[in-house]
């Protein structure tokens, strides 16, 4: 299959169930913007120090598709379930049952897979204000909504666990 197709040469894409939109559709746009958060997961997963971490991203990335499928569709099944929120949910109770209790704001940075983690963390900000725009607009899967929420809890915990960033105590 050929990566240059020319459809969409005159503004419009297909989504992953076959419909044609405007590229600048908020549908396009939100789930766009989560392609560009699997990126930034990509890159901080090779620059990640801890394999613990790199670990834990690659298993994010994995979802991320999922994510993505469900924002690049109208009228499927959502591929993410209540079991795709229940999983990411422990895994953020774990890691904060592990870490100190924050008392001051953090300055990331410290490592580069550090900061990619951070970075992360604003895309998938973003890719749900997006998503939220699209929600006022056309349906979307409550379950998909819900644990783009989760990811940028889950990138900030991660980003803290690569950086041993456990109390800085430092004020912002």
């Amino acid at each position: 299959m050929a990566i240059t197709t020319k459809t969409g040469d005159k503004g419009k894409t297909s989504l992953y169930t076959g419909q044609r939109v405007e590229k600048d559709s908020l549908r396009v746009e939100a789930y766009g913007t989560i392609d560009e958060l699997d990126s930034a997961l990509a890159l901080a997963r090779a620059f990640a120090e801890k394999e613990g971490v790199a670990k834990r991203v690659r298993s994010l990335q994995k979802s991320i598709s999922l994510l993505m499928a469900d924002f690049a569709s109208i009228g499927k099944e959502p591929l993410v379930t209540a079991e795709h929120v229940a999983k990411i949910e422990k895994e953020i109770a774990d890691i904060e049952d592990d870490l100190p209790e924050q008392h001051a704001f953090i300055v990331p940075g410290d490592t580069r897979g550090g900061a990619m983690l951070d970075l992360a963390r604003t895309i998938a900000r973003r890719a749900e204000r997006a998503a939220c725009r699209l929600a006022k607009e056309e349906d979307v899967p409550a379950q998909a909504m819900i644990y783009l929420n989760r990811i940028s809890d889950y990138c900030f915990l991660l980003m803290r666990l690569e950086e041993d960033v456990f109390s800085s105590g430092e004020e912002a």
